[in-house]
């Protein structure tokens, strides 16, 4: 099960929850976002081709970012433009969430484990302004 999470025509992020069960390969982002999220479910023994993937000149406008809460429940806030707080959700153990571009911050409910993987090079604090 996937949840987007939108304000207004801006979207913020996309949710993949622990419960989501699939066949196959799916991918729940578009072929132009910056970054790809997808989901795969392989029996045993299917392969895939070794492959290395060429290199491909691309332009970044915002840094996104995947979170994958390992243990632990943490809540995610999203902020509009004016920096006022209009949606907020709960990540439970598993959850992934994909950041676009929206304002956002964080609060552990409980003691958190979690793996973030996002684009580089890091650009230092330049890369974000802090409210």
């Amino acid at each position: 099960m996937t949840e987007s999470v939108w304000i207004g025509e801006k979207r913020c992020a996309l949710v993949l929850r622990a419960a989501h069960r699939g066949e196959g390969i799916e991918f729940f982002t578009r072929n132009e976002d910056s970054l790809q999220l997808g989901y795969m479910r392989r029996e045993r023994g299917y392969r895939i081709p070794p492959h290395v993937h060429q290199r491909a000149p691309r332009m970044i406008e915002y840094t996104n970012e995947v979170l994958i809460v390992r243990s632990g429940r943490v809540r995610v806030d999203f902020y509009d433009d004016s920096r006022a707080i209009v949606r907020s959700l709960v990540l439970e153990p598993n959850d992934v969430i994909l950041l676009f571009e929206a304002g956002h911050g964080f609060e552990m409910l409980e003691d958190a484990e979690i793996v973030e993987v996002k684009q580089g090079p890091y650009v230092g604090e330049t890369d974000k302004v802090r409210f």
